[in-house]
């Protein structure tokens, strides 16, 4: 069980009651850019979790504080030419086998792209391909790496989705993840 996850992109916390029914007893610590959603955050969750402001550059704790590093659909969200830097700084605030788990859309999925286009939320979001996360957490010096794909089936054909285990290789899903270790 990890002791310390960074919640990198965070927004207003909504990941915190997923951590706290998995991960109990795991400190959890809502980093990101904007001081509004931490705000709300802190009302919604209160001591639930630590809640700190990110200058979009440089996360702002020690060298090796955390076992996990957890971004779910942010990178998106920053310009490619910042990825680089912000996945390193990933591997330095991450203890010697820590964990790198990033989730992002599937730009090879037409409802997912279609969906991210038509979303006032995702404007200027720029979609990134799994072999390409794969390869940024590399640069990073991450190793072991693995990139599973999910969400086949839309809710309407749920009952379908215990058949998805079986499908994590085919780059269809309308999300993908890629866990990296340090």
């Amino acid at each position: 069980m990890p002791k310390r996850l960074l919640d990198f992109g965070a927004g207003v916390g909504t990941s915190i009651p997923y951590f706290q029914k998995h991960l109990s007893g795991t400190d959890v610590v809502c980093l990101d850019v904007s001081r509004k959603s931490l705000d709300i955050g802190r009302q919604r969750f209160g001591s639930q979790a630590e809640f700190a402001h990110f200058d979009g550059v440089t996360i702002p704790f020690p060298d090796a504080s955390f076992d996990v590093f957890f971004a779910a659909c942010v990178f998106h969200h920053i310009p490619h030419s910042e990825h680089d830097g912000l996945l390193s700084e990933a591997a330095r605030i991450l203890r010697g086998g820590g964990m790198a788990l990033i989730y992002e859309h599937n730009p090879w999925n037409p409802l997912t792209v279609h969906t991210v286009n038509t979303c006032p939320f995702d404007e200027n979001a720029k979609l990134i391909n799994g072999p390409a996360a794969v390869k940024r957490l590399q640069l990073a010096g991450f190793s072991s790496i693995e990139l599973s794909y999910r969400i086949y089936f839309p809710r309407a054909l749920r009952v379908l989705r215990p058949l998805e285990r079986f499908l994590m290789r085919l780059p269809l899903g309308a999300q993908y993840y890629v866990v990296g270790r340090k």
